[in-house]
């Protein structure tokens, strides 16, 4: 018999979904909208999903759309060519949409988009219309939903700093790709030479409901960085994945390479993707109004949490964070190398932390502006993650954050002093003792693997799904022969 009493069927029946779902086919019609992606994020943070005409909207909203099970893990092969966490005969699972995230592609009027989150089959023979624990983003909901319940209303918001390199593709082996600006930090002058580029990322972000707030150029070879309104953790990573895609169509209509590859050039600074955390009660969701016209897709989009109260901050007037700040960053702190795993999620994320003096973080510590320390407080009012680079998939990493911020609030982790040593000339005079970050893949996934509080943030089999994507990853590099073997070793005897 066919169980009626699910988690899919619970969120199909939530009280205002209806309400919702017209919504939606209000703003289909009067924006003339043919067809929707229906999208979830995979393992690695890509965007994957479906297309369907918008005609069938009430049907797919009340279903849900079917997708394989695999997707999450990028339908990819393994170093063997296997597939990888699952096999080809795996069952589909449901893709239901939220409603509420309906907005119009500004690139092509006639397409939607909705994400969506993701379901056991009603027919699976284990686990029928539960919760599918490989969808980072359904778990992100749940878990936010979870820490305000625990913690008395007390959330999570981000901002998030997306560094990221406009390219130019050309011939060659090596880097067939160079970079439409110089690596001049800061310089409007670099700024104007891709003026046209930003000017388009930044309207069709506001078109999707991102508060674009400020941008500049910075030290890479066509680095630019915009940053968007920071906001609840969901939201959030949302916007990051919007504005991925949105780089992305920007890149194929100019024919250029939107790279958010955390290292693509040694000796200049890679792309980081800094999470600025704060933690609140209170406040309210306001719609901001950034287009001339009706907004173009449900106003949740551009709905944005203000007010309220930041826990983290202090009223004694210095950089040092209130007590239940303190246990914020001892939890992080307890965690940060597993942290670490998710953050700097690939092979290339630790060239970035070896490519010493460029800016990237080491200790695993926290300081006041201390730009060599994991966890730095920026300003008094929040504090930064550096060890996450442009490659990360934020809910996946947010959700994560969360547990780890968790687990300091219930048992009154001590993060202690601060760190106000230069962590990098500190560790390569080896005259004090330093603790550090991983500094590859390896040991990341290593300290991920031992971390149970982390590992809670990665359900059912989503943990060992991760770990045998990324140690394929780590097997494949340990595979290849690059040009620095070749250079390295080819005459190197006798």
């Amino acid at each position: 018999m066919i169980p009626t009493d699910t988690d899919y069927h619970r969120e199909r029946e939530a009280p205002g979904r209806d309400e919702l779902v017209k919504r939606v086919r209000a703003k289909i019609d009067a924006l003339g909208v043919d067809y929707i992606y229906y999208q979830y994020i995979s393992i690695t943070g890509r965007v994957m999903g479906k297309a369907a005409p918008a005609r069938h909207w009430e049907t797919q909203a009340r279903k849900g759309v079917q997708t394989w099970m695999g997707g999450v893990s990028n339908v990819a092969a393994n170093f063997q060519g296997e597939l990888i966490g699952f096999d080809s005969n795996a069952m589909e699972c449901i893709a239901l949409p939220d409603p509420e995230t309906f907005v119009q592609l500004p690139w092509d009027k006639r397409i939607g988009r909705v994400f969506c989150t993701l379901y056991y089959g009603i027919e699976d023979p284990e686990k029928p219309g539960e919760y599918y624990e490989y969808d980072t983003r359904g778990n992100l909901k749940r878990f936010d939903r979870e820490f305000r319940e625990e913690n008395n209303g007390l959330y999570l918001k981000v901002g998030l700093e997306p560094e990221m390199l406009w390219l130019r593709p050309k011939e060659g082996e090596v880097q067939p790709f160079e970079g439409t600006t110089k690596p001049y930090a800061y310089h409007i002058g670099q700024f104007e030479e891709v003026r046209e580029v930003w000017k388009q990322v930044s309207d069709y972000a506001q078109a999707m409901g991102l508060d674009m707030i400020q941008g500049d150029c910075e030290d890479s070879p066509g680095q630019v960085e915009l940053n968007y309104q920071f906001d609840d953790a969901l939201p959030t990573c949302d916007r990051m994945t919007t504005y991925r895609q949105i780089c992305a169509e920007v890149a194929r209509q100019r024919n250029l390479i939107a790279c958010f590859m955390a290292k693509p050039y040694m000796g200049v600074p890679a792309n980081g993707c800094h999470h600025n955390c704060s933690v609140w009660t209170g406040g309210t969701r306001e719609v901001q109004h950034l287009t001339k016209d009706d907004l173009p897709g449900m106003e949740e989009n551009w709905a944005y949490s203000v007010g309220g109260k930041n826990e983290f901050e202090s009223t004694e007037g210095d950089w040092l964070p209130t007590e239940l700040g303190h246990h914020i960053l001892g939890g992080s702190l307890a965690h940060i190398n597993a942290l670490t795993a998710l953050g700097a999620s690939t092979v290339n994320s630790y060239r970035r932390f070896n490519d010493f003096g460029m800016w990237a973080p080491i200790g695993a510590n926290w300081g006041l502006q201390n730009r060599s320390c994991a966890i730095r407080i920026s300003a008094p009012d929040r504090f930064e993650f550096r060890a996450v680079d442009s490659m990360v998939n934020p809910h996946l990493f947010c959700g994560a954050l969360l547990k780890a911020i968790g687990d300091g609030i219930r048992n009154k982790i001590d993060p202690g002093k601060p760190e106000a040593r230069n962590v990098m000339e500190v560790w390569t005079s080896a005259e004090e003792e330093v603790n550090l970050i991983p500094l590859n893949l390896h040991d990341a996934l290593n300290e991920l693997e031992k971390d149970e509080v982390i590992r809670s943030a990665m359900p059912g089999k989503l943990h060992d799904l991760y770990q045998e994507y990324k140690r394929d990853e780590w097997t494949r590099f340990l595979r290849e022969v690059t040009n620095w073997d070749v250079e390295q070793y080819l005459d190197c005897v006798p």
